[in-house]
């Protein structure tokens, strides 16, 4: 959907983002009615501006929890989809529309059903990076946080179905032990990027530092081998989600971080611990949907009400049934 439209786009720019950028931004975010979020992956300005920064789920929760009547999301679309499932009766914006994603649109709803045919009986979870198409279809969503308890809640006997991304289908299986756990082969392309030799090289010239991986990333399964074999000590690697990566910022002894996920992360987490070296172990790993949200962007989303994120009723209240199972099960955590 919006991640093929966005392979030519140009995009919303020409605003600066000064003082005055700013002030305007919170003018009209008040005359709005708007609560501004911010993914982790944003833009520093845009982190910066927002009222609240974080990941995409603890975000959409906090759209359902605010008195605002408008949520301006910052973030890719599936994501702004999430808070309007759990904020039906709110405006949610997104200040560009075709700001899509690579993993959410790697499985669709008719993809999905035909895998369900393929197993009948067999339990569906799906990652919160999926489009509310998706969800609907979906028996119980999880988030990268808490996708280990979420398999584990399920009957052992019940085939499981896990999609779209199979590095963390890989984490939750190894975790899990499960057999009979089905992964799609789906992948987000700034994740999958980051491999493990670049993860082996970046360690060996930091022995010191911490590892943190998000379990998306391709290089997941090396950082556990570094960990197995003793070339990292185990207690240096951390499988974590974004959200989490900033309370182990905090909690962290180590004087150096190496960090496997889309570089936008590094920006919270020098806010959240500036005296540690935080470090990308790929430093390419930027992901151009989310650089869509620019200044002139946000701007425009708020002088014109651009662009209102719609959810078909039905398909939302489905949608929504999948996410409220997770919450259910227990801390749902970091939303990815």
């Amino acid at each position: 959907m919006a991640t093929a439209m966005a392979q030519d786009y140009q995009p919303y720019d020409g605003v600066e983002a000064d003082e005055v950028w700013a002030e305007e931004v919170r003018r009209l975010a008040r005359e709005r009615d708007a609560v501004v979020l911010a993914h982790n992956y944003q833009v520093p300005a845009i982190q910066d501006i927002a009222d609240h920064t974080g990941d995409s789920l603890a975000l959409s929760r906090i759209a359902a929890a605010s008195d605002a009547s408008t949520i301006v999301f910052c973030g890719v679309h599936f994501m702004a989809e999430t808070a309007k499932i759990l904020a039906p009766e709110k405006t949610v914006l997104i200040p560009d529309a075709r700001a899509g994603c690579s993993l959410a649109d790697s499985i669709d709803a008719a993809q999905l059903r035909a895998w369900k045919a393929e197993h009948p009986g067999a339990v569906v979870v799906s990652y919160v990076n999926t489009t509310a198409e998706v969800k609907a279809e979906t028996d119980i969503c999880c988030t990268s946080s808490n996708a280990v308890d979420v398999v584990a809640s399920i009957p052992a006997d019940r085939e499981v179905l896990f999609c779209p991304d199979q590095f963390l289908g890989a984490h939750v299986k190894r975790e899990t032990g499960r057999e009979n756990l089905h992964i799609w082969a789906g992948e987000c392309h700034v994740h999958a990027g980051i491999n493990g030799p670049e993860l082996a090289e970046r360690a060996a010239a930091n022995p010191g530092a911490d590892l943190f991986i998000h379990p998306e990333c391709g290089c997941a399964t090396s950082a556990l081998y570094l960990a197995g074999e003793g070339t990292v000590p185990r207690e240096r690697v951390k499988i974590l989600s974004t959200g989490d990566m900033v309370h182990a910022a905090r909690a962290t002894k180590a004087g150096s971080v190496l960090v496997a996920t889309e570089i936008g992360m590094l920006h919270q987490l020098r806010k959240a611990a500036p005296e540690i070296d935080f470090r990308a172990v790929n430093e390419r790993a930027s992901c151009r949907f989310m650089k869509m949200i620019t200044p002139a962007a946000l701007l425009r989303a708020l002088r014109e009400g651009a662009d209102e994120v719609h959810v078909d009723p039905e398909t939302a209240a489905r949608a929504r049934a999948s996410v409220q199972r997770m919450i259910e099960i227990g801390k749902p955590g970091g939303g990815e």
